[in-house]
């Protein structure tokens, strides 16, 4: 495998789609994976397979800037494939902060609202999310990271630049469900695209994404 420096466009790319991955493993209301740093990069390319990165990343936790976990992956796109989501796999070496009070916190908190939660442009074009939304955003990180993930090739690098919209949909199951409109940045093309996401989250099970897909432009007007 060649050693790539960190700042290298190709590993940067294959560092988002990895934080992407993990952010939809293990993110959530109460927590949100960040890149601190791109320690090392290798690349192998694989003959008739594809192209595999090994990474070592410092994430810090967005709630808790104090606290840093390192974090190796393996990110391994196929070749000619602009189809197939890349094959990730990520260990965490170390613990990450305990979520459980603020999930249940969360979950509570909207299990009892009389009207289902309505909420857009978070952030606003302040930049600023208020407090009572932050989980809801961090959840969009969580449903965002899991289409960048699925949707991200060896030339794109997908950023969730914002919430359009997101509405609660009640449930007859013990699930909370968020259907999001995000805007994804994708910054080779500088293009920012509007994605539909469903992502349904339960504090004893975490977040799954029901459905996704790459809406319209209208919606954006």
């Amino acid at each position: 495998a060649m050693e790539l420096p960190p700042g290298h466009f190709s590993a940067a790319r294959a560092a988002a789609v990895a934080v992407g991955y993990l952010r939809y493993l293990r993110g959530g209301p109460g927590r949100g994976l960040e890149l601190r740093a791109l320690r090392r990069a290798r690349r192998q390319d694989i003959d008739d397979v594809g192209h595999k990165y090994y990474l070592e990343l410092e994430l810090e936790d967005v709630l808790d800037k104090d606290r840093t976990v390192n974090c190796t992956a393996e990110v391994l796109y196929h070749l000619g494939s602009q189809t197939t989501a890349p094959d990730v796999q990520v260990t965490v070496q170390g613990e990450l902060r305990s979520t459980e009070e603020a999930d249940k916190e969360f979950y509570n908190r909207i299990r009892s609202l009389e009207k289902e939660l309505v909420a857009e442009n978070i952030p606003d074009s302040h930049g600023n999310v208020p407090p009572e939304l932050e989980p809801i955003h961090l959840l969009a990180w969580v449903a965002s990271g899991y289409v960048i993930w699925q949707n991200s090739t060896e030339n794109t690098k997908f950023h969730l630049a914002q919430v359009k919209h997101v509405k609660q949909v009640k449930r007859s199951d013990e699930d909370l469900q968020f259907d999001y409109v995000v805007l994804l940045h994708e910054m080779v093309s500088q293009e920012v695209m509007p994605w539909e996401v469903t992502v349904l989250w339960h504090p004893g099970r975490g977040a799954r994404v029901s459905r996704h897909r790459r809406s319209p432009r209208e919606c954006l007007s």
